[in-house]
Order: C-alpha cells, then sequence, then structure tokens
C-alpha cells in the first residue's frame, strides 16, 4: 500500500506539470472563457425564453443572453478540458508504457490521471463562476460551480478515453468539438426551439445543463440532475480509464520484457532527477 501511494503521488507530479507546460491551453482557459461567456451576455439578445427544469418540473424564465451565456460557459469548459486532457494523455503514452514495464502500477497511473481531472475541472469551473458573477449573479453560485465542474468532469474523461484509442490528434480534437457542439447546442432553447425534447436527456452533458440554469434562476438544488451529470462523469472516467489500461498494457515475452524494465526504470529514474 506504502508502494502504491508513493507512486501515485509521483504520478500526480508529473502530471500536474504537464498540464501546467501546456501553454496553449492555459491561453485559452485565461482568454476564450471571459471572452466566450462576456460577448454572450453582451450580445445576444435578452429575449425571455422559457427553460424545463426537469428536476424540479418546472419552467423557468430566463433571458436569451443568459442562458446562451451559460451554456456557452459549459461549452468552452468541455471543449478546454477535453484538449488538455487529451494532448495530456496522448503526449504521455509512450512513458506511461514504459513505467508499466519498470513495474508501475497501472492502477496509479490511471488514479493519477483522474486525480488531475479533478483538479483542473475545479479550477477551470470556479474560475468561469467567477467571471460569470461579474456581469450577473446566479441564485445558487455553488450549485452553478458544481454544474460547471461536472460538465468538464464528463468531457475530461471523455479526452481522456480518445486518447487511449486514438493515434491522431486531430482526430481527437474534431470529435471532441462535434461531440461538444452537438450536446449543448441543441439543449439551447434559442437555437432549439425544442430542447425540451425527451430525447435530450440522454446527451452527455445534460445534468450539468440543468443544473447550471436551475442554479441561475430557482432556489431548489437540483440534486436529480447533479447526480445524474455525476452518473455521465463517472462513466466517461470508467471508460476512459479502461482504455488506458489497454492501450498501456505489455504482452511482452519475459526476457525481452526484463530488458524493458531495465531500460525504463532507467528513464523513470532520469524524469525524477529535477
Amino acid at each position: 500500500m506504502k508502494r502504491w501511494w508513493s507512486c501515485l503521488g509521483t504520478a500526480l507530479r508529473f502530471a500536474l506539470i504537464e498540464q501546467a507546460r501546456n501553454r496553449l491551453a492555459l491561453l485559452i482557459v485565461l482568454l476564450f472563457v471571459p471572452l466566450w461567456t462576456t460577448l454572450a451576455f453582451e450580445v445576444v439578445a435578452r429575449t425571455p425564453l422559457r427553460f424545463h427544469v426537469r428536476a424540479v418540473d418546472r419552467w423557468l424564465v430566463m433571458d436569451a443572453n443568459v442562458l446562451t451565456q451559460i451554456t456557452g460557459a459549459l461549452q468552452a469548459l468541455t471543449l478546454v478540458i477535453a484538449f488538455m486532457m487529451f494532448i495530456a494523455t496522448a503526449r504521455s503514452a509512450l512513458f506511461d508504457r514504459r513505467l508499466v514495464q519498470a513495474g508501475y502500477l497501472r492502477s496509479c497511473l490511471a488514479a493519477a490521471k483522474c486525480a488531475t481531472l479533478v483538479v483542473v475541472a475545479a479550477v477551470v469551473a470556479v474560475y468561469a463562476t467567477a467571471w460569470t458573477h461579474l456581469l450577473w449573479h446566479p441564485a445558487q453560485p455553488m450549485v452553478f460551480a458544481a454544474g460547471m465542474f461536472i460538465g468538464a468532469l464528463t468531457y475530461g474523461a471523455f479526452g481522456i478515453g480518445l486518447a487511449a484509442v486514438l493515434r491522431s490528434e486531430l482526430a481527437g480534437m474534431f470529435l471532441a468539438i462535434m461531440t461538444s457542439s452537438i450536446d449543448l447546442l441543441l439543449q439551447n432553447p434559442m437555437i432549439n426551439p425544442n430542447a425540451d425534447s425527451p430525447v435530450v436527456r440522454y446527451l452527455p452533458a445534460h445534468g450539468a445543463v440543468q443544473a447550471s440554469v436551475a442554479a441561475g434562476g430557482l432556489q431548489t438544488v437540483p440534486w436529480s440532475s447533479l447526480l445524474l451529470g455525476a452518473g455521465w462523469a463517472l462513466g466517461m472516467a470508467a471508460l476512459g480509464m479502461t482504455a488506458f489500461a489497454v492501450r498501456t498494457r505489455t504482452q511482452r515475452l519475459p526476457a525481452v520484457r526484463a530488458a524493458d524494465q531495465h531500460t525504463a526504470r532507467g528513464a523513470a529514474a532520469s524524469a525524477q532527477i529535477p
């Protein structure tokens, strides 16, 4: 057990450092999230729209610019987190495989990626919530941040899964962008007048959208929406970790594997030198 926690600490440190070195993703977070949310709030018409909150079975009337800002903020977060996790997982695939060959537990490496995803999603969700609060005040800021966090978590896990099964970064980003766009645009009543369709309930970000919109205009906590979003996030994480475990498994002969382990231990030791 002590070895597992030591392995987790090392893997988590490397994963966080790798995220911090992704300057493009950090720049997108710092600039794109506030730009998109501000433009949606200021440019979109303030026409009242009806939104069905399924968790409490109520129709909520909100301005179109606010609804568009909420779905836009979620879309920005899902794309950014999916991009960050996809790039990090894809670029560390060879190193992860060498670590496994050197004796590192795959469960330890997978747990480090999950922990990194939780940290990154939480930070970006708080950032988006704080920026939104500068433009208007959600009725329940904590629940609003929870909705943002769940949406980011879902697509971050989706990004890990894509990186584990796809070789091309372009293909992975295309799938992430298209999936997120279809998911969130269909739930915006300004774009889709039939946004309360029963089919929409099966979209990955449905729980996150419902929770965020409810938190914006209601005092009731939408527990069923939060649980639905958490279920999607856990399901995506399970698929992503399974794909990661399959991608990093090794089926080499014992003699060859022993030589690889010696080389991989040297690579891991060198990587730990500051």
